[in-house]
């Protein structure tokens, strides 16, 4: 079988699909508009890389969306040359155009978050052109059944829940040596004001004030525009000894930096679509406190494998972080049950067997059309 994926090529998540496939022994190109920033080609030797020397766009208003089009004789070129048996576009409102254009078939879209969460609704515009690309689509994904409940309002056809799940090998308890003593709440996640790290850091201060004489530590992984801002806040807050910001942290170290924390927090202000970080916090037996929000509230079982709590609301989120912080059987027994969560659901190996059984489906049904 040959892939043609449509995609980010810098994205985690596009490498990560893109690899897998590769294992299985399809033939995987991935075309994107910006280069790999990497000094080394992250890729399996097998797959091939091309780009169009595009910047991709910042913004996701129609006009930037038309940038994409200036790589559209390129794609075509590809696909004549390629000649894949199926077309797979990772974001509708983007590369789902892109695809849409080249009239291609078999075509996938899979749905990412805030192409069907957010795009859609910043314009009439902008809903017709998600329409029109999910029309062309012959199979439509989703991450979570809240984004396919989402997605059902532009188009009526069926879409396939395929979880992105984690490594179970990979992302597992382990001991590591821990930087600081005490209580480690922490999170993973680009520092952007729509995931509502300084949500954590107000909920952070309300806690440090209550347990003053206790150890306790906040972890912020990952980079973004709101650093600054966000290192800021915790020195108006006067916590700046008491959290750590460790910057853009690789893939393959996160299992390390997850396992040092005794509680983790996503408190998104906006729909998120899954909450990979939160599915890999839970696979290292590590209870959360996630915001109701998106796709968040159907990974985690509120009262069960963590907490849900409102969005924007550091009083909430400081309350459930307090009784995690004073019980450990109920942080470990969270935990336990988050790991048995992840490998019925969200299991890495099983959810790509599903994205290939799909693939083989569709093709079945492409041969009995001729």
């Amino acid at each position: 079988m040959k892939l043609l994926l449509l995609s980010k090529v810098n994205s985690v998540h596009t490498l990560r699909w893109a690899n897998a496939l590769s294992e299985r022994g399809i033939e995987v190109l991935v075309f994107g508009l910006e280069g790999l920033k990497s000094k080394e080609n992250p890729y399996r030797s097998e797959i091939t890389i091309k780009t169009a020397g595009i910047d991709e766009p910042k913004q996701g208003g129609f006009k930037e969306k038309l940038n994409y089009l200036k790589a559209l004789p390129l794609l075509k070129s590809t696909i004549k040359e390629f000649k894949p048996d199926i077309l797979h576009a990772h974001y509708a409102s983007s590369y789902g155009l892109l695809g849409a254009l080249t009239g291609f078939h078999p075509f996938i879209i899979s749905l990412w978050g805030s192409d069907i969460f957010d795009f859609p609704k910043r314009s009439f515009l902008n809903a017709l052109i998600i329409k029109h690309n999910l029309k062309r689509a012959d199979l439509i994904t989703s991450t979570s059944i809240t984004m396919a409940r989402e997605g059902a309002k532009y188009t009526s056809k069926r879409i396939e829940v395929v979880p992105f799940g984690v490594d179970l090998e990979v992302f597992k308890p382990l001991e590591v040596k821990r930087a600081f003593p005490g209580i480690v709440i922490g999170t993973v996640k680009s520092l952007e004001r729509k995931y509502g790290i300084d949500t954590l850091i107000l909920a952070f201060a309300l806690l440090k004030r209550k347990f003053e004489k206790d150890d306790l530590r906040l972890i912020i992984v990952g980079d973004g525009p709101e650093k600054d801002n966000l290192k800021r806040l915790t020195k108006d807050l006067n916590i700046e000894d008491f959290v750590t910001f460790t910057g853009f942290v690789p893939h393959n170290d996160l299992p390390g930096y997850l396992n040092m924390m005794d509680i983790f927090a996503l408190l998104s202000r906006v729909e998120e679509s899954f909450g990979v970080a939160v599915v890999e916090a839970m696979a290292c037996e590590k209870p959360v406190v996630v915001s109701r929000k998106g796709g968040l509230p159907e990974v985690v079982e509120d009262g069960v494998t963590g907490f849900v709590v409102p969005a924007e609301n550091p009083e909430a989120a400081a309350s459930s972080l307090e009784t995690l912080i004073l019980n450990k059987d109920l942080r470990s027994s969270m935990g336990k049950r988050g790991r048995e969560r992840v490998k019925k659901i969200y299991d890495w190996k099983e959810n790509v067997s599903k994205m290939v059984e799909l693939y083989e489906e569709l093709l079945k049904q492409k041969s009995k059309s001729f």
